[in-house]
């Protein structure tokens, strides 16, 4: 990769409001990030459940990413897709709690350990610091989701098998 290619991209991430990029090449490794900005939320709303995803975001990005490398371009759209998402959520509702769990990574959430098995917890289930509430599947692993506090489930802000993105609140802990 060029100098050129790599100030293309360090422009294409300032313009997108992306907050990192990844690229390796070799032994050769490039990492950009962008800061998010922190808005100030108003007074606490209903979650909002949006059944149809945002129209594709179009992106400068894929244009500059060089076309021999399949591979990267696909992971630029990808970047480009979890830029505005990661912009839908910045201006999301405040959920009313300052006990949420969040989702620590990418992936697909699943409420119980098997599709014939009981769900970990449900609305007005007492949970301890560490119990497990969910799993997350992320490239073939089960990641668990533990509680990162003592108290009663008030909601759980994701149905089981849904894609849930990185810092998206799971559930409310009252």
């Amino acid at each position: 990769m060029t100098i050129d290619e790599i100030v293309t991209l360090i422009q294409a991430v300032s313009d997108n409001g992306l907050t990192s990029f990844v690229y390796e090449e070799g032994d050769q490794k490039l990492i950009l990030k962008k800061k998010k900005k922190k808005n100030v939320s108003q007074a606490p709303v209903a979650p909002v459940v949006i059944s149809q995803p945002a129209a594709p975001v179009v992106s400068p990005m894929a244009m500059a990413v060089p076309t021999a490398d399949p591979g990267l371009l696909a992971a630029a759209k990808t970047e480009a897709s979890y830029s505005a998402k990661a912009e839908e959520k910045e201006t999301a509702p405040d959920i009313g709690s300052d006990k949420v769990v969040v989702s620590p990574l990418v992936g697909t959430f699943y409420s119980a350990s098997s599709p014939e098995a009981a769900p970990y917890v449900q609305v007005g289930d007492t949970v301890k610091k560490g119990q497990v509430l969910g799993i997350i599947e992320a490239m073939k692993l089960m990641n668990e989701i533990e509680s990162e506090y003592d108290g009663v489930v008030e909601a759980i802000l994701v149905e089981n098998e849904n894609i849930v993105e990185y810092g998206q609140p799971l559930f409310r802990i009252r």
